[in-house]
This record gives C-alpha cells, structure tokens and sequence, in this order.
C-alpha cells in the first residue's frame, strides 16, 4: 500500500540535513481535516538551521518536489508544511489493498521469525473467577491477537495461581469441616466459604495460621494427602473456570500455573546462590536490592517455603530456554508494579542471556473497583464474571423481545452482543485507569459502545444483502467516492494499519476499539446523507464496494478486541 508519510519524509530529507525515518517520525496528522491530510512541524529544525519555523516551511514548499498525482498540494500554515492527498490515489490505494488483504487488511508482517510470551488472566484456583480478573483476561486476549494480526508467533500461558500459603489454609479448613460442605456440586462457591472462614480463624489464633504454612510447605514437599486434596482443588476449579473462557472465546497455549514450577525452584536458588547476593534476612532469604532504590526480593520464607518472586524466576527461566521469546509481557493489576520491577532486576542474576532479561516487560492496568472500594474473597465481597457476562445476555434478550420478537437464533445474538458490550467496555478506556464497577455503565447500549459497533455492522450486512452482490474492484469508479463523506472513511480505513501498531507498540486495546466507533460513526454519517442502493449502477458499486470496506474492517478490528459480530440483530 502506498505510504504517503515515507514519499514526504523521503522528499523533505532530499532538502535537509535529516534522515527520512527521523522526519516520518515528526510527521504529524492534524486533527482540523482542513489544515491536510500529513503536516510537518518546522519548530523540529528552527534551532538547527537558525530560522523561524515560517521561513523554513515557505522555502521547504519551494524546494520540495512531490508528482501531483501523489500530492494534490503543500500549503504553509504558522511554520508547517501542510500535505494534501491526491484523493483520487488514495481512494485507489484502500480499496485495492482491501480487496487483496479482504480480512487480514492492516496486518503485516513485522513480527515475522519473533517469539512473544504473554502470561495474561491467571486467575486464583479454589476461589471465584470475579470481575477482577476480566480486565487481564481480555487485555491479553486481545494483545495476544493483536501481536499475531502483526506476524509475531504468540504463546499466551495462564499462569494460574495453584500455589501459595492460601493452600495451606484451604487444605487446613478441608481437614476440619469438608464434610460439611458439598465441594463436588458447587465447588467454588463451597471452597469459597472455607477459605472465608478459615481466615477468620487464623486472623484469631496465631497457632492455626501456623498450621496453614506447615501444610504448604507439606504441599512444597509432596505430601500425599495435601497433593491429593490440592489436585481435587484444582481439577475442580479449572473445569468451572473454562466455562467461562468459552463463553468469553479465549484460548490459552498453556495452563502451567505457579505449581508447575515446584521442582524447577531448586536450580534458581542455586544460581542466585552462586552470585554471593543471596543473604539471610530475619531466618528468611532475600536478594539485597537497595541500590536499585527497591526493598530486598524474597527467596525463601523462614520456614524453606517459596515465594511468589521465586516461582516466577523459575518461570522466566523455563520460559526462555522452551519458548526462546523475543518478548516476555505479563498482564496484572498496577499493584503488583514493584514485585515485577524486583522480579526483573533478580532475573538479570539468573544463568541468562541478556537478551531474555532486557525483554521482561510488565504491563499493569487499573483495577475494577466496587463504588464500596476494592473487592476481597476473604471479605466475600466479588461479583462473580461468569453471572455478570449472563446478566448482561439476559438483558440483551429482554431488549430483542421488545425490538424484534421474531428474529432467529435469538439465544445465540444475545450472547455475542452481550458478551460483546461487556469486553468493549473494558477495552475502550487506557488500561492504566481503574473501572469503578457501575451496572448501568457496563451494560448502556447507547452511544460509544459494543452493541452500537455491532448494530453499524450488521447495517453494512444488510446493505450488502439487499444489494445481492459486492461489485468487483475493476467495476468501482474511485471518482465517485471523491467527497467529503467518503474520503473521511477512505481515510479512517487507511489509517487502520498504523493503529493496530500503535496498539501493539503501547500495549493498549483502547486505541483500536476507539478507532473503531470513529469508523462507525462516519459510516452513520455516510449513510444517513447518501442512499447506497440506487439506480445510477457506477453510484452504487462505489458505495457498496465502500460499504463492504467498512464492514471489513469493522470485523477485522473486532476479532482483535476478542468480540464477535453478529449476522442479524
């Protein structure tokens, strides 16, 4: 596809004393469509070339030599030399690159030959899959998607949490009243209820606490009785947590949890050994990390147990010498920045190359917040994900029922616009942010939202059906789409690409879900101020072949964020 921003960066570097990729860098879009489609910023050279920006843009427009057919005009405003697409071109350069990529449009090959690690939802064994844990589970679905439209090979890992003192406290509760309660028919909320009470007690008697650890250190051991009841533990709750990941579409490489790395601990504690950095601290051992302004990284606890930090140096390890990553990215909430920041510094002591640890990368994002504050199992105070996804469903049939009592497979669209609103609203907002969880928020079916990007898509469907063909590229007049409304999406459609990198490159789905309601809209606009289907036949295969475009893209952009379109709704 044609890069405008390259021939202008390559025609500006012919005048200056600046490589291409440098200026393509300072190339901006301006956001008045009026001021053009590219404009350079002469501010970047006034310190170099000791001119005011003004004059450099006014002499740059003269010297600078661009074919018309590629650049309509260059204009100078308040020091930048503004660009115009020669719109014609550009309505040539989408289509064509549409018709050629049809779905895989905006994807490329810049990953190719790279191996990326993506240890993203983790949620905890034994304990509810609550809406906390559906802010990692979809930023990783989608990043994961994202890397591989981009041709990187992905391996996404749950890491789940099966592992830790918390199981020396649910083994403890099970010792003493399993029998009270039915794990077998409803195993998390039972196993809920046990972790509840028994941390009530322990936060009374020291000596029950006591008891906790000694049965995980037992469990790090391979006791009999604590490893049975731990894989029940287990196998119980991963065969309640896929129904949720099937009723969300997200599949994972590989299940190996923090328990997998239970004998691979050993070799970790024996190369940080051999450094010398590993020291007794208060009958535990740490690694000093005080001249990294950090406070020291536990190894082991004062009764030889592991730690969180161990198991996922073990982790860092096994995943280097088996999945040879380019990139290790790991999704968890904001709170756990400085054990990953202590994590990554102690990797760099482990028998690696520096090439594996310089590409630890953490990726935090804001929590999901009751408007009570923060949500605890031990408080009992979660909103469980897999009843939020089926409320939201019900909700979308109570609205089919009302709007269209007799539309098909009803069961079916409810659930992808309903599961659909639920990840689009998590994604359309910068991860960084915390969620204050508002059912009428999650769930408004108006304005910015997933059900809307669906409704634009199933309209462009039903556009196409109606018409009864999508026109051949050959057949398309790019004239007739030489209007403000059109080239607007034309260049919506062209910028597609370049968000799905950036998407990449910042870790953050929301600048394609955002990109996506932009195209929606424009398309809205398109719509309402020109019929589609009409009796001029060049008209019309203009506008369907552009129809069909949006609707491309529509679901290409869709499948990244992990949400499905519906046929009809």
């Amino acid at each position: 596809m044609t890069n405008f921003k390259n021939i202008i960066a390559e025609k500006i570097a012919k005048q200056i004393d600046m490589d291409a990729k440098t200026i393509e860098g300072y190339i901006e879009v301006p956001t008045n469509k009026a001021m053009g489609d590219y404009s350079f910023p002469c501010f970047k050279l006034a310190k170099e070339l000791r001119k005011a920006p003004q004059m450099i843009a006014t002499e740059l427009k003269e010297k600078v030599e661009i074919d018309e057919k590629i650049i309509e005009k260059v204009e100078v405003v308040n020091g930048y030399l503004n660009f115009f697409v020669n719109p014609v071109l550009l309505v040539k350069t989408v289509l064509e690159e549409i018709d050629n990529k049809k779905e895989c449009y905006g994807s490329s090959n810049i990953g190719a030959g790279k191996n990326i690690v993506i240890d993203y939802s983790s949620p905890n064994i034994a304990k509810p899959f609550h809406i906390g844990h559906l802010r990692s589970t979809v930023i990783g679905n989608s990043l994961y998607k994202i890397h591989q439209f981009l041709g990187y090979l992905c391996v996404g890992i749950n890491h789940l949490g099966d592992y830790g003192t918390q199981f020396g406290k649910l083994i403890e509760g099970y010792k003493r009243w399993g029998n009270e309660y039915q794990i077998e028919e409803n195993p998390i909320d039972e196993l809920t209820k046990i972790y509840i009470r028994i941390n009530n007690l322990c936060k009374e008697d020291e000596s029950v606490l006591e008891a906790c650890r000694d049965n995980f250190k037992k469990l790090e051991d391979k006791d009999e009785y604590c490893m049975s009841v731990w894989n029940k533990f287990r196998e119980l709750s991963l065969k309640e947590f896929q129904r949720i990941y099937d009723l969300l579409d997200v599949h994972f490489d590989s299940l190996n949890g923090e328990a997998f790395y239970s004998d691979k601990m050993t070799e970790v504690v024996e190369m940080l050994e051999k450094t010398g950095k590993l020291v007794p601290s208060e009958g535990a051992r740490v690694i000093d990390l005080e001249d990294k302004q950090m406070p020291p990284c536990m190894i082991e606890k004062t009764n030889g147990s592991t730690t969180y930090a161990t198991r996922d140096l073990a982790a860092i390890l096994y995943r280097a010498r088996n999945y040879d990553f380019d990139k290790a990215i790991y999704l968890t909430s904001y709170e756990q920045i400085l054990h990953f920041k202590q994590v990554f510094e102690v990797a760099k002591l482990l028998d690696l190359d520096e090439r594996y640890t310089s590409n630890l990368v953490h990726i935090p994002f804001g929590m999901v917040l009751l408007k009570t504050g923060k949500m605890s199992t031990r408080e009992g105070n979660v909103i469980k994900l897999e009843e939020l996804l089926q409320e939201s469903v019900a909700r979308v049939k109570e609205i089919m029922d009302a709007k269209n009592p007799d539309l098909e497979n009803k069961e079916k669209i409810a659930e992808i616009i309903g599961i659909g609103a639920v990840v689009f609203n998590d994604l359309y907002n910068s991860r960084v942010k915390d969620e204050i969880f508002d059912w009428d928020e999650m769930l408004n079916f108006n304005g910015e939202t997933g059900p809307y990007l669906q409704y634009i898509y199933v309209r462009t469907n039903s556009i196409l059906q109606k018409a009864g063909y999508v026109p051949s590229l050959p057949e398309v007049d790019f004239e007739e789409l030489n209007n403000k409304v059109a080239l607007d999406i034309i260049k919506q459609l062209y910028s597609f690409g370049d968000v799905v990198k950036q998407a990449a490159e910042k870790y953050e789905p929301y600048l394609i879900a955002r990109y996506l309601i932009d195209l929606a809209q424009l398309f809205s606009s398109f719509y309402n101020d020109n019929k589609i289907i009409v009796e001029d036949k060049k008209v019309q295969d203009a506008r369907l072949y552009l129809t069909y475009s949006v609707k491309t893209v529509l679901e290409a952009g869709s499948k990244l964020l992990g949400m499905k379109m519906p046929e009809r709704m």
